[in-house]
């Protein structure tokens, strides 16, 4: 999630605020949280799990390999860092997120069970706050969280071997998509690093083209005819 005038950044969804309503169970089982500013769930209701692991986990090509270095902007309420864990297994990762607006603890609690150490310390750790990163470390595992509005974060360039673009639509959160958002997002990729979206519109994979990547639609999860998948030459 990106800024929102109307809500200040340090805001934080607790567990009172967010109704029985509000969670959504999913079409493969996984829960997801239904976003009433935005009107839209942050994980598809056709399986919330099912798309982080197929567009972003495998899309990019994250379950493979010795080390990953992910950064995704948009943490929302976890679902791709879950997968990302579940892919990984004992392999190490290097996992940087941005999110404007987290939500509580106790709604992530909620969602799912913390089956993995990270998930766990995770939990313990949260949430971040506006100039202190949330950073934690279990073996071989380092995630960092930062409450900042990604229109104006400091990416580290050319670092992420991938980048999880999964913010809510471009039509509800138009600058999340604008061509010069993604030129800076795909400045953070390493060579032959990897962006993927769930979305599949013209106008982002058209951005992410004149950004210099490399993009093609790859068949999507369930409910979902494509997704962009974007490689730095």
């Amino acid at each position: 999630m990106v800024r929102d005038s109307a809500h200040p950044a340090t805001a934080t969804i607790t567990a009172q605020q967010l109704s029985e309503a509000d969670l959504r169970s999913t079409a493969d089982g996984s829960l997801t949280v239904h976003s009433v500013r935005f009107g839209q769930t942050y994980g598809s209701v056709h399986g919330a799990q099912a798309q982080a692991r197929h567009v972003f986990v495998q899309g990019s090509g994250t379950d493979q390999g010795d080390e990953a270095r992910v950064l995704e902007i948009g943490f929302g309420v976890g679902q791709n860092f879950r997968a990302t864990l579940e892919a990984r297994q004992d392999k190490a990762l290097d996992y940087l997120a941005y999110e404007f607006d987290p939500v509580s603890a106790e709604v992530l609690r909620r969602l799912d069970p913390p089956e993995y150490p990270a998930w766990t310390a995770l939990l313990n750790a949260w949430p971040p706050t506006p100039g202190t990163p949330l950073a934690v470390q279990v073996d071989q595992v380092r995630l960092r969280v930062q409450q900042q509005d990604a229109l104006v974060a400091d990416f580290p360039a050319g670092w992420a071997t991938a980048v999880y673009l999964d913010g809510f639509s471009p039509d509800a959160n138009p600058e999340l998509w604008s061509e010069t958002f993604l030129a800076r997002v795909a400045f953070a990729l390493a060579p032959g690093g990897v962006l993927t979206t769930y979305s599949a519109a013209g106008r982002v994979r058209r951005a992410l083209q004149a950004a210099g990547l490399e993009v093609e639609r790859c068949p999507g999860p369930p409910g979902k005819r494509e997704f962009l998948r974007a490689v730095l030459p």
